[in-house]
């Protein structure tokens, strides 16, 4: 069984997202009923709601259109890792009462959309550094360029509990495989980071990749963070662009199927129960 720390859903009638206009196959609405029907077939017992760069005017509205997705009987759905704006003053007060909201898990700024230096800003730093004194968690979604920013962000807040989306979005297409691979292995020499290994079909050319291609990615980064700090997450609809959440859950398994029952336990499920208490 899977717990998907990664789903997008997106609903163009109640939430704004302006990345859709030049998003090509992903503009257009993505359900949760649509989901969880082929979630449940793949053995996917829970998920967690990951922002999907709305607005800033939707960002509170999103989590309450997912709080409600949440609330439904045998709903999927367990929590949701929200949007936020550690730049702004406002943020204080955005993250004590979402501190006080059991739905949300976490926090989610997607640094490679805004310029490099948003993340050294010293309001910037100091609101992450105020995220460690709560039970929230902060996903880093930042390009393989930006791991020495990564590496900044995560001295600069040692006690915030940090996860590094898409095994660090390494550019599978290019070939940099070594890059990547030494900055990834810094970022994993701090012990508040966990890796989740989620998205990367998307990064490889989507018409010729196979395990093979992907292996070495899903397999470093066990090798640099190890069992007890890595998670699995589908990164769904965005996986569509490598052939969808059925072909990832098949290339996990194809990877990871030969590791043992308690290694496959912890990645697949069990600590992201305990990363998030849930």
């Amino acid at each position: 069984m899977f717990l998907d720390t990664h789903l997008h859903l997106i609903d163009r009638s109640r939430l704004a997202y302006p990345w859709l206009a030049g998003a090509g196959a992903l503009n257009r609405d993505f359900s949760y009923a649509e989901y969880s029907r082929e979630a449940r077939r793949l053995g996917i017992e829970a998920a967690l709601h990951m922002e999907v760069d709305v607005t800033e005017e939707d960002i509170g509205n999103e989590t309450n259109v997912v709080r409600a997705l949440s609330s439904e009987d045998d709903s999927l759905i367990a929590g949701v890792i929200a949007a936020c704006r550690p730049e702004d003053a406002g943020f204080p007060a955005y993250l004590e009462s979402c501190a006080a909201d059991p739905v949300v898990k976490g926090f989610r700024r997607v640094l490679h959309v805004v310029p490099d230096d948003v993340s050294e800003r010293p309001a910037f730093r100091e609101n992450v550094r105020r995220i460690g004194k709560t039970r929230l968690t902060f996903d880093l979604c930042m390009l393989a360029r930006q791991q020495p920013l990564a590496v900044a962000l995560i001295d600069a807040a040692p006690d915030t509990r940090f996860v590094l989306d898409h095994c660090g979005v390494p550019d599978i297409v290019s070939g940099d495989f070594e890059t990547w691979r030494r900055g990834v292995s810094e970022i994993a020499k701090r012990p508040n980071v966990t890796a989740k290994i989620s998205g990367i079909i998307a990064y490889a050319d989507p018409e010729n990749w196979t395990v093979t291609t992907i292996r070495p990615y899903a397999e470093h980064i066990v090798a640099a963070f190890g069992w007890d700090r890595v998670v699995w997450g589908s990164d769904w609809p965005v996986c569509t662009l490598g052939g969808g959440l059925s072909t990832w859950v098949g290339a996990t398994q194809a990877i990871f199927g030969t590791c043992s029952a308690d290694e496959r336990e912890k990645l697949y499920r069990a600590t992201a129960r305990r990363l998030w208490d849930l």
